[in-house]
């Protein structure tokens, strides 16, 4: 049975450091429900999402730790900030670049009465930024007769089907300047990507723990600027104030309903732990010199396209390609099946983009690289790409 290599942690991570499935099954031995009771068992869970929260905090360069709220993974949090600070005749401006997670919230924004905006890409799939900052300047020009029109922008740091970077702290000056807020997708970079809230000009930060932050899957959240208020997407338990009709306003309940997933969220602090002591740095160079080694060893070969911007490799650890004319889950079940090598193919809930370089029908194989991942794996995957080609 051939051995498999799995590069598909633009997904999700596979490859965990040992701390992170320990801290799971201590968890679910040790921990109580947070905010539900005085007992050991409860202030054990506490202790370590209020630990998390600081980690994360520290890790955006928030407001502080109560501005921390959790969620099931970054869709949610991308829910809970698009439709918690758009209303009906504000203005919504965000990507080509954007994963479904951010563009079908916005359509669903724009249906119920907002401004939608979209701004485009140059050839290889870096954001248009003079036309972004057009139509903030646009939006921000129109009046609204109700309490104020408030303009918002999203955007993606890193596009999950070309690795692209986006420019957080050019839109987060430009969002400072014109008074939009600035909401964050950081599901492609928490954890290998710095990033400042306060110096980046960036409001809120939503991410997910499954990706590069190490943690188990159903972790996730966003981390709000002090002073911003998200209505809550939904409303129920909170373990305080249990006598009010209305969900609690302060944060992080405001944003939290019923039981946090406290098993996981103790994965996801192993998670943070791991990657301090390791260094964000290091591992995201690990990462990048790993995408420039498959790239190199697969971008001269003929009928082979890759996709997106390799001018530089300040990038996410992401190389997307077809092969010639083949359907993209064609060859990544012949990959897999045949060669061991485990990618993603089809369209990424990434549809503008796919349209742009023209492979909506195609899809594309994206391979993606953890800093788990070992330079004679990538060199296994060159290996098969380059036979893969050859005989067929």
């Amino acid at each position: 049975m051939t051995e498999h290599i799995y590069l598909d942690n633009a997904a999700t991570s596979l490859y965990r450091p040992p701390c992170v499935a320990e801290a799971v099954m201590q968890a679910m031995a040790a921990m109580g429900n947070d905010s539900r009771g005085t007992h050991r068992e409860a202030l054990a869970s506490s202790r370590i999402l209020y630990e998390t929260r600081c980690l994360l905090c520290e890790l955006f360069g928030g407001s502080g730790p109560e501005q921390v709220a959790f969620s099931a993974n970054v869709t949610q949090a991308l829910n809970t900030a698009i439709k918690g600070l758009v209303r009906p005749g504000d203005a919504l401006i965000t990507t080509v670049l954007e994963h479904n997670s951010v563009l079908r919230p916005a359509y669903e924004m724009k249906e119920k009465g907002a401004a939608l905006s979209i701004a485009g890409c140059d050839g290889v799939g870096n954001l248009d930024y003079d036309m972004l900052e057009e139509q903030i300047r646009r939006q921000t020009k129109q009046k609204f007769s109700g309490e104020g029109r408030r303009v918002v922008v999203v955007t993606t740091h890193a596009s999950n089907f070309t690795g692209n970077l986006v420019d957080i702290h050019r839109v987060g000056q430009l969002c400072r300047a014109y008074g939009a807020v600035y909401v964050l997708d950081a599901a492609q970079t928490a954890g290998i990507f710095p990033i400042h809230m306060e110096e980046d000009g960036v409001d809120v930060v939503c991410f997910t723990g499954h990706k590069s932050l190490m943690g188990p899957q159903g972790t996730g959240g966003l981390c709000v600027k002090r002073g911003l208020t998200i209505r809550p997407l939904l409303s129920g338990g909170s373990g305080i104030l249990t006598y009010q009709k209305k969900h609690p306003q302060q944060m992080p309940a405001a944003l939290e309903a019923g039981t946090q997933n406290g098993h996981g969220i103790a994965g996801l602090r192993a998670g943070l732990l791991y990657i301090k002591e390791q260094g964000m740095e290091r591992l995201r160079k690990k990462e990048q010199a790993l995408t420039k080694q498959f790239y190199e060893g697969i971008c001269g070969v003929a009928g082979i396209t890759v996709y997106g911007d390799f001018s530089s490799f300040e990038r996410a650890p992401i190389v997307s390609l077809n092969i010639g004319a083949m359907d993209s889950g064609e060859v990544s079940d012949i990959l897999s099946e045949d060669y061991g090598i485990d990618t993603r193919p089809g369209g990424h809930c990434a549809p503008l983009m796919h349209r742009i370089f023209g492979c909506e029908s195609q899809g594309a194989v994206r391979f993606s690289f953890s800093h788990m991942n070992t330079s004679e794996q990538v060199d296994a995957a060159v290996r098969a790409v380059r036979l893969f080609k050859a005989v067929r």
